[in-house]
């Protein structure tokens, strides 16, 4: 046996106390080599007045601990709170989100009895980077991050993954039909990789046809890699058609820490009932067990839980006509523990004894010469200006920019939520607030004491300015999206 585990655990909000005492019962049980320290995150201590829904000595136990099993938490909504889901993923380096959703027929009900996808998520950045500004009365932001790293790294993990896990198959869901430099850089980065790895099979869909597709006939689907928003989407989609959302886990990776969760919420309708399903919380410590190595009584919970499946003894969010006796929570993990020795002979069993875990691969793109950036040459073309303007005649705030541009540059463009209005724009187009203003420089190039000297000059004019973007070209290619319609 090992030498003893210390995991960090917390018992969450709602139904959280509930399934974790559950979870922990079973893991006492089956043998896992394992010492517990006990944080408390979420609802009370938001309401301490602590907005991270974390203490700072508790961050400390996590950190030295570097595992943490954690139950549901309630996030109040407004009050400038942030996620503490996604906060301790970010902080913590937790890169890689893993969520198996495999459906368990007939003893689950679902639609698709052969259903067995793992959707592998990038779990930092993306529209999670909580980049959010009210910029006008009307129109508010939030920024969309890729970055190379951040993708190539998501997506090295996915093949890593079908390696030591048999698969055979990764599809790639991207928007880089409407995103051509975000969603563009991960289909392309996707494309890169999968190149090393000839004997798994890849594809790429776009997200919208490729979700559909995943409902109907997730069969066709093994891995499916993708960036944070698609992903948090997709994989709740993909839990649900397996059976239910109660039923997954999730597993949240770092190069130095992990954290395994349920991926439903803290459901505080029923809390408090010993009625809540612990199944999606026991499949993450399940993740965990693997993840440090402690196969054997990870493969005695997975193998007691399936035969208690096949037995039709449930909590009441599975009972149906394969159910034989409807239990509480406390009831279900007992008869988990009962079982613990005993394999499924409907389902198929696991064996996890000589699993492997994931290594965590190296960044080839992004650390070494290979990086494209590296060896390109960046030259700044122009600037769009972002101003405040009541929603008037473009012609009209096309006129007073051009009075005060000068000759260093040229307004080409302006913008509203995207689309084109000004030169040649339709009066049908609606507008609002917030306008995109594109200057080129008329010697082709500019510096960004140029950019400032333009900046100045547009609020002599009175000019309300929100924000700008320098428009670059790398390798006299522009890295900047056309507007809709130029």
């Amino acid at each position: 046996m090992n030498n003893t585990q210390t995991i960090t655990v917390a018992h969450g909000d709602g139904i959280g106390p509930e399934i974790m005492d559950a979870t922990l019962r079973i893991l006492d049980a089956s043998g896992a080599n394992l010492k517990y320290e006990t944080i408390e995150v979420g609802k009370k201590v938001y309401e301490r007045g602590i907005k991270s829904g974390i203490e700072n000595d508790d961050w400390d136990t996590v950190l030295n601990n570097k595992i943490l099993l954690k139950a549901p938490i309630t996030t109040p909504q407004g009050g400038g709170v942030k996620s503490l889901n996604v906060t301790l993923r970010k902080t913590l380096g937790l890169f890689a989100n893993v969520r198996p959703c495999k459906a368990y027929s007939p003893f689950v009900s679902t639609k698709h009895p052969k259903m067995d996808v793992t959707i592998i998520r990038e779990n930092e950045e993306d529209t999670y980077g909580g980049i959010e500004h009210r910029q006008t009365f009307e129109v508010y932001q939030c920024l969309k991050l890729i970055t190379l790293p951040g993708t190539e790294r998501i997506i090295r993990y996915a093949f890593e993954y079908a390696k030591s896990h048999g698969r055979s198959k990764i599809t790639c869901f991207t928007k880089d039909n409407i995103m051509k430099l975000t969603d563009g850089l991960f289909h392309e980065v996707f494309n890169t990789i999968a190149s090393e790895y000839p004997e798994i099979e890849a594809e790429n869909l776009i997200v919208d046809i490729g979700t559909a597709r995943l409902a109907d006939t997730p069969e066709h689907f093994d891995i499916v890699v993708m960036p944070n928003l698609y992903g948090d989407i997709v994989s709740d989609v993909a839990a649900q058609i397996s059976g239910s959302v109660g039923m997954v886990g999730s597993a949240n990776i770092g190069t130095k820490c992990a954290m395994f969760e349920a991926i439903h919420g803290s459901a505080p309708d029923i809390a408090n009932q010993n009625i809540a399903n612990p199944s999606a919380l026991i499949q993450a410590s399940i993740m965990m067990l693997r993840h440090i190595g402690q196969n054997k009584p990870a493969e005695n919970i997975q193998n007691a839980w399936l035969k208690t499946l096949e037995d039709g003894v449930h909590t009441s969010d599975m009972f149906g006509e394969n159910s034989i006796r409807k239990v509480t929570t406390d009831e279900f993990s007992s008869e988990i523990i009962n079982r613990l020795g005993e394999k499924p002979s409907i389902m198929e069993a696991v064996n996890y004894i000589d699993h492997q875990k994931v290594q965590i691969p190296e960044l080839k793109l992004s650390r070494t010469e290979l990086r494209p950036s590296l060896r390109q040459k960046r030259e700044l073309l122009g600037v769009d200006v972002f101003v405040y303007w009541e929603p008037e005649n473009p012609t009209l705030l096309a006129q007073r920019l051009q009075e005060a541009t000068g000759d260093d540059f040229e307004l080409t463009m302006i913008t509203n939520r995207g689309t084109k209005v000004w030169p040649n724009g339709l009066s049908e187009t609606f507008c609002t607030d917030h306008w995109r203003c594109r200057f080129k420089a008329t010697k082709g190039k500019t510096n960004q004491m140029e950019v400032v000297k333009l900046l100045q000059s547009l609020t002599k004019y009175t000019i309300d300015t929100i924000k700008t973007e320098n428009l670059y070209s790398f390798d006299m290619e522009p890295a900047f999206s056309l507007g809709q319609g130029e």
